[in-house]
């Protein structure tokens, strides 16, 4: 069986012999015979390149096809998920063990025995840290506003989750959250369900779900019970702000990472750490121990206890897994407070998530606390030395971008062969420092676009507009002037699955309004007796493009 299409081989076997080197050589035996089992193994270390430009050719020939989810025999990319899961529940199991009678007794015995100095010193530091961070106290539970997220629920399908939907879902709670159900009753979201004579269903815990993540095996996440979700997300927003006023950026954090990590590479002063499961292997003693009380309370609280499972019920031994609307700035609090007090409070931290950078010199006792608190490094993502570093997306080989181009879905449609052929010139363009890499390159990029209509091939723009058009130098881009303003040629979405908003309540519609639903036309949407919408307005869902085509939009 032929794991990829003709096109796809052309496009991949021209760019691994542009690349022309040893690994590329490899891969390109390796996809001819469809050994694609083993070239989705194939692993690429910088500290075996002693230049950018050398790591950049065998790395990009190593990633190009590792993140497409091929059917491969006997791999079972869920059960391998699971497995994942089942893993990090031990590891939790084993943290709390070890940290439960430091918690209790505040950080003064240990196994059994008088905790040493340094451990007690090292725990109240980590929980001052903590407490800087994001306060005291969160604020009082009646005083939270809720918010709505973008993701599934346990109320909600992937496909059905605007806000509309989800007020429109029997709302879900556990039982741990019933205090919340107080203030809930007062938002018009409450008030939507009452009007049609439903009730909350309080269930167990969250629903256990995969996502793709490479051929090998999937995501671990969880869809959590509607109600704890939005205050989840309410208790997230309080920390994102607070971190805020801390110095720690949740929303342009990236850039400043991969700012951080390119110095980094170039002088070796600081170093990049990342975790196994890191999300997954935050324990729920742990973050009793370093979280003040009342926020530990107000968490433990709205989360889920328990976890649905390839149809079992199983209690957690971490405290908020991926899906949960606060773990993320929470676990960027943890991090940063063990860092910070592991790093003696060197101000040269930065924390996103469990994107960790902080001062070499103290890289081996980050390393250690964050063993003793129950994570697990990643050696082969955690860099204390050497000329690379990688942070938030950005690798960099000695201060030059090394990045490389990976094809995460086979292509199917047009938009799918210019992200490619973009990806490619990126690439070739804006990574490593060879001046004649995007020459090797071309006729791989040229066989991507022989894949593509004419009307469509003429699409040619600015990096800045994204994969509406193909990258190219300005003077191929296909533009006009209409009133001073230049409009460029793009290829891009022009249909979209639609729900007509007057299909919901009113009442719907109007908690909507005040909880985030996308802005509406001036006019209702009437649809005709037939069903029809003539104006084509409604809500738009997640992955509602249906249809793209040929059109211009303004540049400069």
């Amino acid at each position: 069986m032929n794991h990829v299409t003709p096109e796809v081989y052309e496009v991949a076997l021209s760019y691994l012999e542009g690349l022309s080197c040893p690994r590329s050589l490899t891969v390109a035996l390796l996809l001819k015979y469809n050994e694609v089992a083993q070239l989705v193994e194939l692993e690429c270390k910088p500290s075996s390149y002693l230049t950018a430009d050398d790591y950049l050719d065998a790395v990009a020939s190593t990633d190009l096809l590792r993140k497409v989810e091929f059917d491969l025999e006997g791999v079972d990319r869920k059960a391998n998920a699971i497995a994942k899961w089942e893993w990090a529940e031990r590891e939790c199991f084993k943290t709390n063990r070890r940290l439960d009678e430091l918690e209790s007794s505040d950080g003064k015995v240990f196994l059994g025995c008088p905790a040493p100095d340094a451990m007690t010193d090292f725990i109240h530091r980590a929980k001052k840290r903590v407490r800087e961070l994001i306060g005291p106290t969160p604020p009082a539970d009646w005083k939270i506003s809720g918010r709505f997220g973008p993701g599934a629920t346990v109320s909600d399908s992937a496909r059905r989750t605007t806000v509309l939907h989800k007020m429109s879902s029997t709302p879900t709670l556990t039982l741990s959250a019933l205090g919340y159900l107080f203030p809930w009753m007062e938002t018009k979201w409450a008030k939507a369900v009452s009007s049609r004579d439903e009730e909350v269903r309080f269930v167990k815990g969250n629903s256990f779900f995969s996502v793709p993540k490479s051929s090998l095996t999937h995501r671990p996440c969880a869809k959590e019970p509607s109600v704890n979700s939005f205050y989840q997300l309410a208790y997230g927003q309080v920390m994102r702000e607070r971190l805020l006023r801390r110095g720690i950026d949740l929303v342009n954090g990236q850039s400043i990472h991969r700012q951080v990590a390119c110095a980094a590479s170039k002088d070796g002063e600081l170093c990049t750490i990342d975790l196994t499961s890191a999300s997954d292997t935050m324990s729920s003693v742990l973050v009793k121990l370093l979280l003040p009380i009342d926020w530990y309370q107000a968490l433990d609280s709205v989360r889920s206890h328990y976890t649905l499972i390839e149809g079992k019920w199983k209690r957690l031994e971490k405290f908020s897994s991926m899906g949960n609307g606060f773990t993320f700035e929470l676990e960027t609090a943890l991090f940063e407070a063990i860092v910070h007090t592991a790093s003696r409070g060197d101000p040269r931290v930065w924390v996103y998530g469990d994107d960790i950078i902080a001062p070499t010199e103290y890289g081996s006792e980050i390393l250690a606390a964050l063993k003793f608190f129950g994570f697990t490094p990643n050696p082969s993502k955690t860099y204390l030395d050497g000329h690379f570093r990688e942070s938030c997306g950005g690798d960099f080989f000695s201060g030059v971008a090394v990045r490389p181009f990976q094809i995460k879905e086979l292509p199917n449609e047009p938009q799918d062969y210019i992200v490619i052929a973009n990806g490619i010139r990126r690439l070739a363009v804006n990574n490593g420092r060879d001046p004649t890499r995007f020459a090797r390159l071309r006729r791989s990029w040229f066989r991507c676009l022989d894949s593509l209509p004419s009307t469509i091939r003429g699409c040619r723009g600015p990096e800045a507009l994204g994969d509406l058009v193909i990258h190219d130098d300005e003077r191929h881009w296909c533009t006009r002037w209409r009133s001073s303003i230049r409009y460029v040629r793009v290829y891009r979405p022009a249909r979209f699955k639609r729900t007509l908003i007057a299909r919901f309540d009113p009442d719907v519609i109007l908690a909507g309004a005040l909880y985030g639903m996308t802005p509406y036309p001036k006019k209702w949407d009437r649809p005709r007796p037939d069903g029809s919408n003539p104006d084509g307005r409604g809500l738009i869902p997640r992955d509602g493009v249906s249809g793209y085509k040929v059109g211009w939009v303004p540049f400069s």
